[in-house]
């Protein structure tokens, strides 16, 4: 315990010194929810929504602002599917149904929004089953159209190659975004399997029998899973505009070991999206398919194979033309002592080198319930440090720029509560979904560009102040969907 002290006070030390407290106004704050960890396995659904409840609330006491949620593990669901089976992550049998018809992405999206935070729905797009899983349900899609399928180290996947699959799995998707109110589509590393020496992608015949013009199978493999993710891209568009379409690839794009010409790769040794898993993401950040990036950059720094700093500086370097956010492996960066710092783990230098670079807009941990374990009193960092302010998301132009309009009728009640009204609006894109409330000192000049004034960001119409005192002034701002930021309205304290 002693000990867990003395690296917070470090911890703490290091950020003062370093300056990471002035933290931004917008930062994407994400935690990854997984099930196929087992974590589900062998409670009610009382019990799993009653520690899912205690990570939420935890997550949301150290800042963390998105969830990515994740519902499809293998062509199964963890929600009320118009095509899939129930998963055997959540209820032990695949096509089992929770027992009290609990649909579990209904609920995180409702208990998200409750605190604030976003919900991304996270799906595997090809892994239909893995080596693990036994026994698949009657209705399960490698069940009713086998043909559809390969075999891979005693995985199933779908077989890229198919146009029906990528109609499939935009099917799938638009059931989602039909049914749901997710803010986001989320992809995690899994696209063509990783590679197992010795062991062949039974694909051939299908990339002789239509090549489609490509000379090696290679580029053939990767234009399949570009032709899926550019369908996703314009499904989401076309149903719910507001809702974000964002990849988490492996950490190494390409290795380039040498360093020469280094747009081709990081100076790195390991398994590659480009080369190994046929996902070419540079690509598709150019072509604008996807709305953020997060490169799981798991290893810590002065990692020989694939060192952090390296990869941090490469993705930033190279693919910077969409908001790209880190995913940071918890467990790995307290177990890593910093280079520099023999005293102290790797997390107060990993974010201070996330910080500093220009297209880096945010985090995601690996996982949720790391950060609520606490090792290395890195939840306690992100809540007294990193996350000590409140933070609005990243901005999307390229979705939508148009701010909504003002609240109305903005003020302090007798009582000590700050009221307003929504703004009206006629579109979707154009309503408030949340408002922003900054206080300022009466002698203290305003100005939004500082996160230290943010009081609340809240879906509510009304705020209990903390304290009010003659000529101390609040600042009320509406956020529309993608948080885009309306005019200021101010209301000073006159009593």
């Amino acid at each position: 315990m002693k000990k867990n002290k003395i690296l917070l006070l470090l911890i703490l030390s290091v950020a003062f010194a370093l300056q990471v407290n002035a933290n931004p106004k917008r930062e994407f704050r994400g935690a990854w929810i997984q099930c196929v960890n087992g974590q589900y396995l062998g409670k009610t659904p009382a019990q799993i929504r009653q520690m899912l409840s205690s990570q939420l609330d935890t997550l949301q006491q150290c800042g963390i602002n998105a969830i990515l949620f994740q519902v499809r593990a293998e062509g199964d669901a963890l929600y009320k599917s118009s095509y899939e089976p129930w998963s055997r992550y959540l209820t032990g049998t695949q096509g089992v149904a929770p027992s009290d018809g609990w649909d579990p992405l209904a609920w995180m999206v409702e208990q998200c929004h409750m605190r604030e935070m976003e919900c991304h729905a996270w799906i595997n797009p090809y892994r239909a089953k893995t080596k693990f899983t036994k026994e698949l349900a009657p209705n399960h899609p490698a069940v009713r159209h086998p043909e559809r399928m390969f075999e891979y180290d005693g995985l199933y996947i779908f077989n890229p190659a198919l146009a029906v699959n990528r109609t499939y799995t935009c099917m799938v998707v638009e059931d989602i975004l039909l049914n749901y109110d997710v803010d986001g589509i989320h992809m995690d590393d899994y696209f063509y399997p990783y590679p197992v020496a010795g062991v062949k992608i039974p694909d051939e015949s299908f990339y002789k029998a239509d090549s489609r013009g490509f000379a090696t199978i290679e580029d053939w493999r990767r234009d399949n899973v570009n032709l899926l993710i550019q369908d996703l891209h314009y499904l989401i568009r076309s149903i719910k505009p507001w809702c974000k379409f964002g990849v988490s690839p492996f950490g190494i794009y390409r290795n380039n070991p040498a360093g020469v010409n280094s747009q081709k790769g990081s100076a790195t040794n390991g398994t590659q999206n480009y080369d190994d898993l046929y996902a070419d993401i540079v690509h598709w950040v150019e072509q604008g398919w996807v709305d953020y990036n997060i490169p799981q950059i798991y290893w810590n720094l002065g990692t020989k194979a694939a060192d952090y700093e390296v990869l941090i500086r490469w993705w930033n370097d190279y693919c910077g033309g969409r908001p790209l956010f880190i995913g940071q492996d918890v467990e790995r960066t307290v177990k890593g002592v910093d280079p520099q710092n023999p005293n102290s783990h790797q997390m107060p230098a990993k974010y201070s080198l996330q910080r500093s670079l220009p297209n880096v807009y945010g985090s995601c941990q690996w996982y949720a319930a790391a950060v609520v374990d606490n090792p290395g009193n890195y939840r306690t960092a992100l809540q007294r440090v990193y996350h000590s302010t409140p933070a609005l998301q990243p901005l999307m132009p390229y979705i939508d720029s148009k701010a909504p309009s003002k609240p109305r009728k903005v003020k302090v009640d007798r009582n000590g509560f700050l009221t307003w009204n929504a703004p009206k609006a006629k579109k979707e894109m154009d309503k408030a979904r949340q408002y922003v409330v900054y206080k300022f000192d009466a002698d203290e000049k305003i100005s939004l560009e500082s996160s230290s004034n943010i009081v609340a960001i809240t879906s509510d119409l009304s705020l209990a102040l903390p304290r009010v005192q003659k000529g101390m002034v609040y600042v009320v701002t509406a956020l529309d969907r993608l948080h885009n930021e309306s005019k200021p309205v101010k209301v000073k304290i006159k009593r």
